[in-house]
């Protein structure tokens, strides 16, 4: 019994030694993976931190590409607005080519009435001036002819008293 004893308590020692070496492995393994826990903590910590950092650069890009779209679309509403002002700049500068010619034409027609209207009145002034001689000359006529009337008349009279 005593060898029975001893057996069960070799064999009792044999399970706790091989029960302590379980726990130090078990015990090893659960260090383990606690540190490896800790590491994908920080590792997922990190990763959420690069996470919100890359969400946040997102939002910007989006609100950046939203800013060039409408960029874009004023850049061609502006274009577009820029060819309607082109286009009625080039009518105001046909017009204005236009209305330049036209007023060239009429200073050349003014110019050519202000001749004319110099001619005409050198012309009025001669013709006043043969008038004025003309009348000069009826009124020396109408002297003349009163004179001679009255001289026919003292005439017939020295006539008629002979």
């Amino acid at each position: 019994m005593a060898d029975r004893i001893r057996e069960k308590m070799n064999q009792l020692r044999l399970d706790a030694e091989e029960s302590a070496a379980k726990v130090e492995e078990l015990q090893a393994k659960v260090k383990a993976l606690e540190q490896e826990n800790l590491a994908k903590e920080q590792e997922i910590t990190s990763l959420s931190h690069k996470n919100g950092l890359l969400e946040t650069e997102n939002e910007k890009l989006d609100t950046t590409i939203k800013d060039l779209k409408k960029a874009a679309d004023e850049g061609q509403q502006h274009g577009t607005h820029n060819e309607t002002l082109q286009r009625r700049l080039q009518l105001l500068e046909e017009e204005a080519e236009e209305a330049d010619k036209t007023l060239r034409e009429t200073n050349e027609k003014l110019r050519q009435t202000d001749v004319k209207a110099g001619h005409f009145e050198r012309k009025v002034q001669a013709l006043e001036s043969e008038r004025d001689n003309w009348e000069t000359k009826y009124e020396e006529m109408s002297d003349k002819y009163k004179k001679l009337q009255k001289e026919l008349e003292d005439l017939q009279t020295d006539i008629g008293n002979i």
